[in-house]
């Protein structure tokens, strides 16, 4: 185990001087490289800022106003015929915008509930098996400006809904 541990420290400072080493070999203009790449890196992140800030804003207005909690008892009825705690719906919503707000919903369940409860088993998988979809397609696609994004929504909220029903069918089996 040690061996590990020492490995990867020693990862990183091995890439930073193969880097500057293959550079220095190509008798490239390294620093000169480094200022191109840190300023197209901070054009992509000026690009993607008012996306996320909207994504942000929404998903908190979804939180405090209640409509989360509404929509939630109302899918709750329908899947609580399947077996489905009521408390995993809203995580499965948010994560479909935002991964830290899901995770957010996920310790409340886990304050409210314990981690070892059926809700607490099915939210922390179906945060495991899925995708904060909608957020990737506005970062990504808005990042390299794709207007045409084809079938990229309909697979992705499948396999999302892939990954919460095996989510459920896990923690079903997995609880005594």
């Amino acid at each position: 185990m040690r061996v590990l541990l020492y490995l990867s420290n020693l990862v990183i400072p091995f890439l930073f001087f193969y880097i500057i080493g293959h550079g220095l070999l190509r008798r490239g203009n390294i620093y000169q490289d480094f200022l191109d790449g840190a300023r197209d890196g901070l054009d992509v992140t000026v690009k993607l800022v008012p996306t996320l800030i909207g994504l942000l804003v929404g998903v908190g207005i979804l939180r405090a106003s209640g409509f989360l909690d509404l929509l939630s008892l109302g899918i709750g009825k329908l899947t609580s015929l399947w077996g489905v705690p009521s408390e995993v719906i809203p995580v499965a919503l948010v994560r479909l915008f935002s991964s830290s707000a899901a995770t957010g919903l996920l310790l409340d369940i886990f304050k409210e509930m314990g981690t070892d409860s059926l809700a607490g088993l099915t939210g922390a998988l179906c945060l495991s098996a899925t995708e904060s979809v909608l957020y990737c397609m506005s970062v990504y696609y808005g990042s390299v400006n794709v207007r045409k994004t084809r079938y990229t929504l309909t697979g992705a909220l499948l396999a999302t809904l892939g990954g919460i029903a095996a989510s459920i069918f896990l923690a079903r089996h997995m609880m005594p």
